[in-house]
């Protein structure tokens, strides 16, 4: 045992274990059992693209050992906090005396794995979860062993046994009566239990299965409060309904959600109690932490959501559900990230998902039913590969993510309308992360399809279909649009409004001179890799290259002239290529010139034909002369006007992942090797060298 705890709080033979903080420690006053509770960080051996898409780093663990130095037993108890609703792993340990000879050791291990859902990398994560278990097994003895010889080469080589302490005749009285006591409380524990909040079950049978469910004149609800509110229920949902009930009455401090609402999370879970309370438990501790009760109340979105966020309310279905419209193709996914942030696109859909629960109470009034759920309209018309940009994507997820946990069997139908052919793209990336019970919900119409039989008047009155559909009524839901580049913001804005730009802390800023271009060195290992790049051209006009180089350059350098490298307020310069360098000996370039006006927003990739260095390029475009006479063109004297001081500026992002992860992944959204090229009329391919590449392009000036 002192050999097992130099593990703590970090062990270098296991490298995957980062550190630990202990976060609950108890020991019995007579020093016979001492249980420790460690959070434990790991940095897991997975594909960093997968660690990408998770949007995690390092995983945490709670452990709890629990020595009993009178029984010479140490229990090691291990489950994960990280993704807890989506894996749930437990690892049990037992160090135990040898029956026949205490003098040995006996060791027992097991572990179970359930992967609910995953990104849709369920049998990778299960892969590498039973790579590094078997791992640590082969490896349990040899650290050991480890610490072991390190406690003999200390010269400790014998440590004594725990013995009780020594009682005296006051002390054995006293200890008669607290014996005496304890019998007595016993007697009361299920009571004071109950009082505590703990259900029946957890305090069954010897045998651990739980007593049947005994109805009593408390177990019913009132007949026609059910019928009015509730809808249809069984006995058992109605059972189940009152115990979860009373025990968020007796537990739960704070706020208790509405009968409409634990209903919400019990249908969630198939009327599984532990399984519903879990997740309810959850919800509440998460909306008090956000204080998501009083959003509607206290938060005003910007303006900026106002005018380009293409959603909102729109009377209601044949069913009575209130209705809400999304007009998807026609906002500007990218724009509002840059513009607001991920935070602030995720309140509002907070908000949005409160007023839909306040709607659907008014509603119950109007209409004299239960109205639990809304039904949500979604226009697709416009969507192309702008929307698949992947900061946003990656926004989505995580909007998606939050309301499936928080907000469950709140939609009742979904109407994806005019799906064009990039659709599939989308859904892919999202249905992972969506409820089965949910997806159930969705009617996806292709074209013209929903105004057929089975299409949208199956669903919503004539009356109330939107003008956009060719529908009667007039629908004041913002028609969004291009997010203006002049209401981009910084991270440091964001910063000081406390909300996480992610897409920011990705992107670097670079100002690009006349004669002083910048330029960026990514080093490939490995021919076939794939060299992703996704930039904005925020002023004036560039020219894009890509050169390969066998031999590296000389890194900038940093002197008081500046050669090399300049920094600006407007983002850094830094020039690779040396001057006494020739294209074609030094290096080459490996595709051609792209000229990027200002405004534009690429993306692209380019498969790496060998190893060694490539250079990324930016550099100032001059406006030719008309060739027909030497003196400019107007619009050249206008575009000269307004690059002042012969300035560029873009903002870029580059990665480079291994070809054998690019094909289905987030990145290859911007590859034509997945073909989404064909699937949008506003996307330009380019691949005029030996290697595969794509540039898509967007003008949004």
């Amino acid at each position: 045992m002192a050999a097992y705890e130099r593990r703590f709080p970090t062990c270098p033979l296991i490298p995957m274990f980062v550190d630990s903080d202990t976060v609950n420690e108890f020991k019995s006053e007579d020093g016979a059992i001492h249980v420790i509770e460690r959070r434990c960080k790991l940095d897991i051996d997975a594909p960093r693209l997968l660690k990408k898409i998770a949007g995690v780093d390092y995983v945490y663990f709670v452990q709890k050992n629990s020595l009993n130095s009178r029984e010479r037993t140490l229990h090691i108890e291990a489950h994960n906090e990280t993704f807890s609703n989506r894996v749930i792993i437990n690892e049990h340990c037992c160090y135990t005396v040898h029956p026949e000879n205490e003098d040995w050791t006996c060791f027992e291990q097991s572990a179970s794995l359930d992967i609910k859902s995953f990104f849709g990398f369920e049998s990778t994560v299960e892969k590498i979860a039973m790579k590094q278990y078997t791992s640590n097994i082969k490896k349990g003895k040899e650290i050991i062993e480890y610490y072991l010889r390190q406690l003999e080469e200390e010269g400790i080589t014998f440590v004594p046994r725990w013995t009780p302490p020594s009682i005296t005749p006051s002390a054995e009285s006293s200890l008669s009566s607290c014996k005496k006591q304890a019998v007595a409380t016993a007697i009361v524990i299920p009571d004071a239990a109950l009082q505590e909040g703990l259900s029946s079950e957890a305090l069954g049978s010897p045998g651990g299965a739980p007593e049947p469910v005994v109805g009593t004149p408390d177990d019913k609800l009132d007949a026609d409060y059910i019928k009015r509110y509730l809808g249809d229920l069984t006995p058992l949902q109605e059972s189940c309904l009152i115990r979860l009930r009373q025990w968020l009455q007796e537990t739960h401090k704070g706020k208790i959600p509405k009968d409409e609402h634990i209903l919400r999370f019990l249908r969630a879970r198939d009327f599984n109690i532990d399984k519903a309370r879990e997740i309810m438990c959850q919800s509440l501790t998460w909306r008090k932490q956000h204080q998501v009760d009083y959003i509607l109340d206290t938060w005003n979105p910007p303006q900026v959501l106002q005018d380009y966020y293409a959603g909102g309310w729109h009377h209601h279905d044949k069913d009575g559900r209130p209705l809400y419209v999304l007009r998807l193709g026609q906002m500007d996914t990218k724009g509002l990230v840059r513009a607001l942030g991920e935070e602030a696109l995720l309140r509002y859909v907070l908000s949005i998902n409160e007023e839909g629960l306040r709607r659907c109470e008014e509603n119950t009034k109007v209409f004299g039913r239960p109205i639990s759920s809304w039904t949500c309209l979604v226009d697709l018309e416009g969507l192309n590969m702008r929307h698949l940009w992947r900061p946003g994507v990656k926004a989505l997820l995580r909007i998606i993510e939050v309301v499936e946990a928080n907000y469950p069997e709140t939609l009742g139908r979904l109407l994806i309308l005019r799906a064009p052919r990039v659709f599939p793209v989308l859904w892919t990336l999202v249905s992972p992360f969506i409820d089965d019970n949910t997806r159930r919900k969705f009617l996806i119409y292709a074209g013209n399809d929903y105004q057929g039989p089975g299409g949208l008047l199956d669903y919503i009155d004539k009356e109330i279909i939107p003008d956009f559909l060719s529908g009667e009524c007039m629908c004041e839901v913002p028609e969004g649009g291009l997010v203006p580049k002049s209401l981009y913001r910084t991270a440091e804005e964001l910063e000081n409004e406390d909300l996480k730009l992610w897409t920011e802390s990705i992107y670097q800023s670079a100002s690009v001179f006349k004669g002083a271009p910048h330029e960026v060195l990514i080093q490939i290992v490995d021919a076939s890799s794939v060299i992703t790049w996704d930039f904005d051209v925020c002023k004036g006009d560039i020219v894009f290259n890509i050169y390969h180089s066998k031999r590296s350059p000389q890194p900038p350098k940093k002197d008081s002239l500046g050669a090399h490298s300049i920094t600006s307020p407007g983002g850094n310069n830094v020039q690779l290529i040396d001057k006494i360098w020739q294209l074609g000996r030094d290096y080459s370039m490996v595709e051609s010139p792209l000229i990027c006006k200002e405004g534009e927003s690429v993306q692209g990739s380019h498969v790496t034909r060998w190893p060694g260095f490539y250079i990324l390029q930016w550099k100032f475009h001059s406006m030719p002369a008309c060739a027909a006479t030497n003196l400019p063109r107007v619009d050249d004297v206008l575009a000269s006007l307004q690059v002042s001081s012969h300035k560029c500026k873009v903002m870029y992002y580059t990665e480079v992942i291994g070809s054998e992860d690019f094909r289905g992944s987030m990145t290859s959204l911007e590859s034509s090797h997945s073909g989404f090229s064909q699937l949008s009329a506003t996307t330009t391919t380019s691949s005029q060298s030996h290697s595969s590449s794509m540039v898509s392009r967007w003008r949004f000036c």
